[in-house]
């Protein structure tokens, strides 16, 4: 009986690419006992994930294999997965909680290592030296684009667990170039969401009978864009702003806008945001989907025109079916999600760079950059996900060599 794998990834929070990871993840190691595995344990199976375990109370000392199976893990800090991890609350309770930690370090310290039990640095990392039961250690499509300017003990450890590990393989060239000058070996593997569409389409295309995009088909029978912004777009200015330029681009096209979330937890998408936007935007040309499934989410995104907006994953997983899509850049942005948006899009996306389409944009630039975007060729956005698809199984079953 070959050695049971532990899926490891930010899969105990709710974000679209971090519940489907552990999916594809089992979809292509069939017949191999899966323990699903987070920083905490939680129980997802509400929104589509699963049931999460806590990596540090697993028993991990029968030669398991540890896969790292995607996101933006390298960079992220104890603090982050915390807060990140932190239980629903009203998001005024929220924000207080968080005000609060932030302020006070010595309890924000003892907060972090009682939520996450660990002392790691960069607890996303699985290091051999924590986890000595482990077999193997393998990363699947992780990135890492701001490693290069995270503080110099953080990143030491990150390096250290990485030259550790039985194979690493990351999402985009700039993650791959840091650690390249650093002195870790790695390959470069597309992200594990190019192959929802290959492995997932009966299951998405079943979520379109009923419930909520029924009611958007009805809406918008010419189809519709589907459109989510994180926390970061929720000043007013940028709302109206936002607005405009959707309803300059929607003009005249008999097209809606599906607003949704791609991620519920702390840091990522607010409803109140979505609803704010959608009293902006032209009446009965906007529908607020609240689902939190992934599957439904999915959905969406395949039987979209496009989408837009500032998740990775709703670009990668529109992307997987063929559609256009265009990120937005936040206005106080620093680099975090475009940053990582546009070195998997310089990576992989030859048919838009090829083309001169841009693959993040300013707010202001939003209706432009739409237009471009959905004036690409649909049959070479298809043939180009398919070969994303081919390329990520390929390397995953390179990697799993290691597993056997």
């Amino acid at each position: 009986m070959p050695p049971r794998v532990i899926v490891f990834c930010a899969c105990d929070r709710h974000n679209l690419g971090d519940l489907l990871f552990p999916h594809i993840a089992a979809a292509l190691l069939p017949g191999r006992e899966i323990v699903v595995a987070g920083l905490v344990e939680r129980d997802l199976r509400a929104f589509g994930g699963h049931a999460v375990q806590a990596l540090h109370r697993l028993r991990a000392d029968d030669g398991a294999t540890l896969l790292h199976a995607g996101g933006e893990m390298l960079g992220c800090s104890a603090w982050q997965a915390a807060a990140m991890l932190l239980p629903p609350e009203p998001p005024r309770a929220l924000q207080a909680t968080l005000a609060y930690l932030e302020k006070h370090p010595a309890e924000r310290e003892a907060y972090v290592r009682a939520r996450l039990g660990t002392e790691a640095l960069a607890p996303y990392v699985a290091a051999r030296h924590r986890l000595p039961g482990v077999g193997r250690i393998v990363h699947a499509g992780v990135g890492g684009v701001d490693l290069d300017r995270a503080e110099p003990r953080f990143r030491d450890e990150v390096l250290a667990a990485l030259r550790e590990a039985d194979a690493v393989a990351v999402r985009d060239a700039r993650t791959q170039s840091h650690l390249l000058a650093a002195g870790v070996r790695c390959s470069l593997l597309p992200d594990p969401a190019v192959l929802v569409a290959e492995l997932f389409r009966e299951r998405i295309h079943a979520q379109t009978a009923g419930g909520e995009i029924t009611m958007l088909q009805r809406a918008f029978p010419q189809g519709w864009l589907a459109v989510q912004c994180s926390a970061e777009f929720g000043d007013d200015a940028t709302l109206s702003l936002l607005a405009a330029r959707l309803s300059q681009f929607i003009a005249g096209t008999g097209i809606g806008v599906a607003l949704f979330r791609a991620g519920a937890a702390p840091w990522h998408d607010d409803l109140g945001l979505l609803q704010r936007l959608a009293s902006r935007l032209p009446t009965g040309r906007a529908r607020l989907v609240e689902s939190l499934d992934i599957w439904t989410i999915c959905a969406l995104l395949a039987a979209s025109r496009g989408y837009c907006g500032s998740s990775l994953h709703g670009r990668i997983v529109a992307a997987a079916f063929g559609r256009p899509v265009l990120n937005l850049r936040a206005p106080s942005a620093g680099g975090g999600s475009a940053a990582k948006v546009q070195a998997c899009a310089d990576t992989w996306e030859d048919v838009r760079r090829a083309a001169g389409v841009p693959a993040v944009v300013d707010v202001e630039d939003l209706a432009s950059g739409l237009r471009a975007a959905l004036a690409l060729d649909s049959h070479r956005l298809r043939e180009e996900a398919r070969m994303l698809a081919a390329r990520y199984r390929a390397g995953f079953e390179a990697l799993t060599g290691l597993m056997a």
